[in-house]
């Protein structure tokens, strides 16, 4: 079902097509479309029921659950502008976001619940068949940026873009109605969102797992979309799932050693490059080792002008929203001006790092990610951090902060990390990554980092 045949809400076509094909499996429920269309319509009506009616700003907040993903779902088809939340946000910061972004109701299927003073939603049925016209071109969907300073921004997106975004990186990643794929990542990060779209363009099956251990989630699983330490954790365990054959990675620098060991288990892994923006993936590849993240997908574009990573696609956002309205994300010819830093070498992506992170020590300008991407080749580091701290002599020094195996000796680390370096791009401290930045998505907040440094000092 290509993109721009898709003429109703994808679920409701699928029901058409193969209504007794499986598409959803949660524990012990498996359903088929039909039955999932039934159910995403009674819960449609019963929003309408409450008031939610087209283009209504509604909160979703969940861990990633089947009523979550039945609740997305439904939200959409009353035509409600949705932005699913994080549930481990602050209650401090979501007051002040939501004073924002034009909210009239929240579903909240989180513990605890947040005491908001927005008309709350529940999750009930009605009998009477009642949503939103299909119109692609609509906003559908509020996503929170993980800006690295400042509160986080929302950006838009209509279905037409989730789409957009499915069909580049279905046209690269073989993944068919034959195939399942794990909603391994949250629904309010835009990779989880991804997998939801790509599931239903392909019409394939969406695999749910509450509460249960990774190994265990993905034993009837063919995709999934991992974190590098996901996947490290995956492969120390036995046996590996063995119907798992792609592996999405991101959200962090991806070692070689990682790479190379799934693929003699079996699994291909795939690397790319995107943003929230841009309704997630932009660039990708079958890693192959090479720093790169991968050639242009179909539909999109990718230019470098003065070292910083320009993006012209059809799955942009519309707009960042904001007080009821939409300011632009793009230039006027439709760019994203990304402020990452990039080059081409051999027709593929290199990303250099975040034009914002470089900081000066002692003169020379530092790259955090160069320093990172050297780290995590490291077979005892998974994940590194580079940030800086104050320094009365350089004005900044590099500090690195790691996600390691146990019995990593820091001054052997700085001993073989010598000769591969700068002398003055060295970290002048090394310190654990501690659990509680690393809880609540995918992608660490490097903003959050420094903070933790800064709080040592």
């Amino acid at each position: 079902m290509a993109e721009q045949m898709i003429n109703d809400w994808p679920w409701r076509e699928r029901a058409n097509l193969s209504p007794f094909a499986v598409a959803l499996k949660a524990g012990d429920i498996t359903w088929c479309w039909r039955d999932l269309q039934h159910r995403i319509d009674t819960l449609a009506a019963g929003f309408i029921a409450q008031g939610v009616g087209e283009g209504a700003g509604v909160v979703l907040r969940s861990k990633n659950t089947l009523d979550a993903v039945l609740s997305y779902l439904a939200l959409l088809q009353t035509g409600a502008r949705l932005l699913p939340l994080n549930p481990q946000l602050p209650w401090a910061l979501c007051d002040e976001l939501l004073s924002q972004l034009d909210i009239a109701f929240v579903l909240d299927l989180a513990e605890p619940e947040l005491p908001l003073n927005i008309p709350a939603l529940t999750m009930q049925n009605a009998c009477w068949l009642s949503s939103a016209g299909w119109q692609p071109q609509r906003i559908a969907t509020l996503t929170l940026t993980s800006g690295s300073s400042g509160l986080p921004k929302a950006a838009a997106h209509t279905v037409a873009a989730h789409l957009a975004s499915a069909a580049g990186v279905l046209n690269l990643i073989p993944f068919t109605r034959n195939d399942s794929w794990l909603l391994s990542l949250p629904l309010f990060h835009v990779s989880g969102q991804g997998i939801v779209w790509r599931w239903l363009l392909a019409g394939a099956t969406l695999m749910l797992s509450e509460d249960q251990p990774l190994d265990a989630a993905l034993a009837e699983c063919s995709h999934a979309s991992l974190v590098p330490t996901q996947l490290w954790r995956l492969l120390q365990g036995t046996p590996v799932p063995e119907k798992l054959t792609d592996v999405l990675l991101g959200g962090a620098q991806i070692p070689l050693a990682l790479t190379e060991q799934a693929e003699r288990a079996g699994i291909r892994c795939w690397c790319g490059y995107g943003l929230t923006e841009t309704a997630s993936t932009v660039t990708a590849k079958r890693a192959d080792g090479s720093a790169g993240v991968g050639q242009v997908l179909a539909g999109k574009e990718v230019k470098i002008v003065d070292q910083e990573i320009l993006i012209r696609t059809a799955s942009m956002a519309s707009g960042y929203w904001k007080n009821g309205q939409l300011s632009p994300v793009t230039d006027a010819q439709g760019w994203l001006h990304t402020r990452d830093r990039g080059t081409w070498i051999d027709d593929e992506l290199q990303v250099a790092g975040r034009m914002d992170n470089l900081f000066f020590s002692g003169g020379e300008g530092i790259q955090p990610e160069d320093i990172e991407n050297v780290l995590v080749s490291h077979p005892q580091v998974s994940q590194a951090f580079v940030v800086p701290v104050e320094d009365e002599q350089f004005g900044q020094r590099p500090v690195a902060v790691l996600e390691a195996q146990a019995g990593l000796v820091y001054e052997e680390l700085n001993r073989w990390l010598s000769d591969k370096i700068p002398r003055f791009q060295l970290p002048v401290a090394y310190h654990p990554l501690p659990g509680a930045l690393s809880q609540g998505g995918i992608k660490i907040s490097r903003a959050s980092v420094r903070q933790w440094v800064e709080m040592l000092s």
